[in-house]
C-alpha cells in the first residue's frame, strides 16, 4: 500500500455509506441512524433536521398541512377592483383564489403582480388575467404534490373532498417548510427591521417575538405579561394550539392575524386595533 492510500481519509459520503450498511428495516431504524451520525459529529443539526424532513413529507398527506377552506383569503369576481386591492395589500400574499359566488366556485389564480396594471391605467379585466385553478385531494401524498408542483411550475393548489367540495388549499412553500422549515419571502421581517411596522392607523406589522413591554408601551395597550413575555405566547394562549397562517384570533379587545407560521412556532402578525380606538384617533 502506497502512502496516498494510507492517508486516505473517508469522505462525508463514504461515512454515511457505512454508517447505513446496517440496513435499517424501517423508517424508525433509519431515523435513528441519522440521530446516531449527528451525535457522530457526520452531520449537523440543520442537515438532520431537513433529512428528516424529507422522510415525513413521503408519509403525511395534504390534510395535514393545508389551509382550511375558513382560513382561506380569496377574492370575489363581483367585486371591483378597488373594493379587493386594500384587502390583497392587508393579506399580503402573491396568490389568490378567486371564487364566482361561494368558495365551491373557484373559477382561477389572480396573482398580486398582475394587480400593477390597474395602477398603470391598462385594460383591466380580472377575468382576463387568471391562470387555471389546480384542484388536488386530500388524501394525496405530499411527496407526490410536490412533484408535481415541480413538473406543472405550479405554485398553489386547491383541495378538495371526497364528495368534489373545497375544503382547503396548499401551497408550494407550504410543502417546502415541511422540509427546510420557515422560508423567507417578500413580506418577510429584515433581521435589522423593527418589532413593530405600522402599516395604518389601525393595523401593525409585529414580529411574534416582540416583548409585551415593548407592545404595550409602543401601541398603548395594557395586556399582561405574567404568563407570557411576547406578543406571540398572547396568541398562542388564545389559539390553544400553534395557529396556521390566517387565522384570526383576539386578545381583549385587539385583532391578530397570523401572517407567517410554520410548524415549529409563529413569526409574524398584523395586529388590528379595536374600531371604536381606531376612530378615536381620527
Amino acid at each position: 500500500m502506497d502512502g496516498s492510500e494510507s492517508n486516505h481519509k473517508p469522505t462525508l459520503l463514504e461515512r454515511l455509506s457505512t454508517l447505513l450498511l446496517r440496513e435499517p428495516e424501517d423508517r424508525e431504524q433509519l431515523i435513528a441512524l441519522l440521530h446516531n451520525a449527528y451525535e457522530r459529529n457526520l452531520l449537523d443539526a440543520d442537515a438532520l433536521s431537513m433529512m428528516e424532513g424529507v422522510i415525513q413529507v413521503s408519509e403525511r398527506q395534504v390534510r395535514e398541512i393545508m389551509i382550511p377552506r375558513a382560513q382561506m383569503d380569496v377574492i370575489d369576481i363581483s367585486h371591483p377592483p378597488e373594493q379587493f386591492i386594500p384587502y390583497v395589500i392587508n393579506t399580503a400574499h402573491s396568490r389568490f383564489p378567486v371564487t364566482d359566488g361561494d368558495k365551491d366556485n373557484i373559477i382561477g389564480i389572480l396573482l398580486a403582480k398582475d394587480l400593477l396594471r390597474y395602477y398603470a391605467g391598462e385594460e383591466f379585466n380580472v377575468r382576463d388575467m387568471l391562470r387555471p385553478a389546480v384542484f388536488v385531494p386530500e388524501s394525496k401524498r405530499l411527496n407526490v404534490l410536490l412533484r408535481d408542483f415541480r413538473s406543472n411550475r405550479n405554485h398553489i393548489a386547491l383541495v378538495v373532498d371526497e364528495y368534489g367540495g373545497v375544503c382547503g388549499m396548499v401551497t408550494i412553500e407550504d410543502v417546502l417548510e415541511q422540509i427546510v422549515g420557515d422560508i423567507a419571502d417578500e413580506y418577510d421581517f429584515d433581521e435589522d427591521e423593527d418589532n413593530i411596522i405600522r402599516q395604518d392607523d389601525a393595523h401593525w406589522r409585529v414580529k411574534a417575538d416582540t416583548e409585551i413591554a415593548d407592545f404595550n408601551e409602543e401601541l398603548g395597550t395594557e395586556f399582561s405579561d405574567e404568563d407570557y413575555d411576547t406578543i406571540g405566547g398572547l396568541v398562542l394562549k388564545a389559539a390553544g394550539q400553534l395557529p396556521k397562517r390566517g387565522e384570526v384570533f383576539r386578545v381583549g379587545e385587539w385583532q391578530f392575524t397570523v401572517l407567517r407560521a410554520d410548524s415549529r412556532r409563529l413569526h409574524s402578525l398584523l395586529a388590528e386595533r379595536p374600531l371604536i380606538e381606531a376612530g378615536e384617533q381620527d
